[in-house]
Formats: C-alpha cells, sequence, structure tokens
C-alpha cells in the first residue's frame, strides 16, 4: 500500500533536516567531536520539541533546520574569535541558551503561531521588514564581540563575557519568537516554491552540463597533446616548468573553463595561453547560453503553470 502523500512529505522533510545537521555538525568537529556531538543532540532535541509544538509545520521545520545550520556557524566562527580562551563547560550552556529560550517560547506561544508555523501556502513578503527588529540587536552583540578586545581577557572574563552575549540573544529571541517563526517560514515557503520549478530546468541543467564536460575533456586532450609534442616543457607546474599527466590538464582545463584560476598550473607559451584564452571565451559564451536556456525553461514553466 501506498504511504500517503503527507506522511511521505513528512519523512522526507525529517530525513533532509536531521542528514543537514549531521552534515552540519561533522563539519564543525575541529572544534572537538564533544561539541559537534552537543550540536547534533541539541539541534535535533529542538527540531524533536518544535515538531511536537507544530506537528503540521513542515515548512517551519525546514525553516528551523536552516536557522539552526546559520546558527551553528556564527556561533563557532565568532566564539572561537572572540573567545578563544573561555572555558569549555561554558560553550556548551552558551550554545544551549538560545535554543532553549526560544523552543520555550514557542512552547508557551504555541496556540497563537500554530496557524503561521503550519502554513502551506506562498511566503509572505510583508513580514521580512519585521526581521530587522531582531535582527539587528542580535548582529550589534556579534559586533561588539569581534571588534572588542575581550580574546585579550582572562579566561574568567571571556566565559562570563560569552554567557551573557548568549544569554542576551536568547533575550531577543524571546522577545520576538513571532517575528521569527513567520520568517522561516517565508524562507522555507520560497525554498519549496523554487524546488516546484527545478523540474522546468532539468532539460537546460543537462545541456549545460553536457557542454561543460564536452568542452572540459576536448580542450584537455588539447593541452595534452600540444605538451607531449613540445621539446620542452609548456607549463608551469606549482612554478616549475614540468610536464602535463592527462589529470593535470583536465584540472587545468576545467579551471580555466569556469574562470577560477587558481595558478597552480600555468601556461608558459604563447600558443597555449592563446588556446587557454579562447577556452575562456568559449567558457562565457557557455554561461550565456545557460542563463538563456534557462529564463526560457522559467518562462515556459510559468506559462505552463498558468494555464
Amino acid at each position: 500500500m501506498l504511504m500517503p502523500a503527507r506522511r511521505r512529505q513528512a519523512l522526507l522533510s525529517t530525513g533532509l533536516t536531521l542528514g543537514f545537521m549531521l552534515l552540519v555538525a561533522m563539519g564543525v568537529a575541529d572544534q572537538g567531536w564533544t561539541f559537534a556531538a552537543l550540536a547534533l543532540l541539541i539541534a535535533s532535541l529542538a527540531l524533536g520539541g518544535l515538531h511536537l509544538i507544530f506537528p503540521h509545520g513542515l515548512l517551519f521545520a525546514l525553516g528551523a533546520a536552516n536557522g539552526l545550520a546559520i546558527y551553528v556557524s556564527l556561533f563557532v566562527v565568532i566564539g572561537r574569535a572572540s573567545f578563544p580562551d573561555a572555558a569549555d563547560w561554558s560553550r556548551s550552556v552558551a550554545f544551549l541558551l538560545p535554543v532553549l529560550a526560544f523552543v520555550l517560547a514557542c512552547w508557551a506561544r504555541r496556540d497563537e503561531l500554530a496557524g503561521p508555523a503550519s502554513a502551506e501556502g506562498g511566503a509572505d513578503l510583508r513580514h521580512f521588514p519585521r526581521f530587522v527588529r531582531w535582527l539587528l540587536p542580535t548582529g550589534l552583540i556579534g559586533i561588539i564581540s569581534l571588534s572588542t578586545p575581550i580574546n585579550r581577557a582572562s579566561a574568567e572574563w571571556q566565559t562570563l563575557a560569552l554567557i551573557l552575549a548568549m544569554a542576551g540573544i536568547a533575550v531577543i529571541g524571546v522577545t520576538a519568537v513571532g517575528h521569527i517563526v513567520r520568517l522561516l517560514v517565508d524562507v522555507s515557503a520560497i525554498l519549496r516554491r523554487v524546488g516546484m520549478r527545478l523540474r522546468h530546468l532539468a532539460v537546460p541543467v543537462a545541456t549545460y552540463i553536457s557542454l561543460f564536460a564536452l568542452l572540459s575533456v576536448g580542450f584537455a586532450c588539447f593541452y595534452r597533446i600540444a605538451d607531449g609534442l613540445s621539446r620542452s616543457p609548456i607549463f608551469l607546474l606549482m612554478g616549475e616548468p614540468g610536464r602535463l599527466s592527462f589529470s593535470d590538464a583536465l584540472h587545468f582545463s576545467i579551471v580555466t573553463l569556469s574562470t577560477v584560476g587558481y595558478g597552480d598550473i600555468q601556461p608558459a607559451d604563447d600558443g597555449i595561453r592563446l588556446l587557454a584564452a579562447i577556452q575562456m571565451i568559449m567558457g562565457q559564451l557557455l554561461l550565456l547560453f545557460g542563463f538563456a536556456e534557462i529564463m526560457r525553461s522559467h518562462g515556459g514553466g510559468t506559462r505552463e503553470t498558468d494555464k
């Protein structure tokens, strides 16, 4: 028997949410596996608690996961820069404070927020200006933490400053919980609409990838053949003359076509420079082609939807 659509959507949402949070936790594992496990545990408990409060708010769950991921990232970056010597126990407490405060605030106002959190419609752009009311004071705490010499203070003062800063963010989150919930739902609604339109982009995206691969491999062969036929090396590898392997040539071709320019492999011959310039131009033309095809497909998809 087929699973009901709403249940499939709930399982998919839960799986993607937990998978994303696992990815974030593994990404911040340089802070120690204890903190990574703690971040994953707190995020999972928070998302579980929010699901109990708003059982039908799938969009809200996705938005909350995105918000938690951003929160973890900023906490790690600012924490390392501003409070490097804070006590280990304080990092766990400081990390937990805003999350716990937000979940408790959602519970206290669950009846009021149940409607916005469960909305499955489109985003209401009128809500976006309201996020300034809580984003500005939150950003101000981050700016003060980064711009003042807190990181030169003693470990005890850094610990106290970290706790006070995160307590301030927790108070802001509780005060603006309604605006935060609506913002998370609106952002998630926009992402869902983008996801629904991806099927119209399948053909132009596949075409772009195919042409990109064709040009990358073709020019890689040109570079490898030219280097093999030359009496002396025509490329610099890490600043030194050297012969290209095919993997080197393919790497250089992809970097050139995408105009990234790592600089680890450089052409040292006028003919190769000219060939690389031609590939760069073709890369720009390919980008314009891809953009034009995506816009054309978007227009076609819109007309089909309107019908």
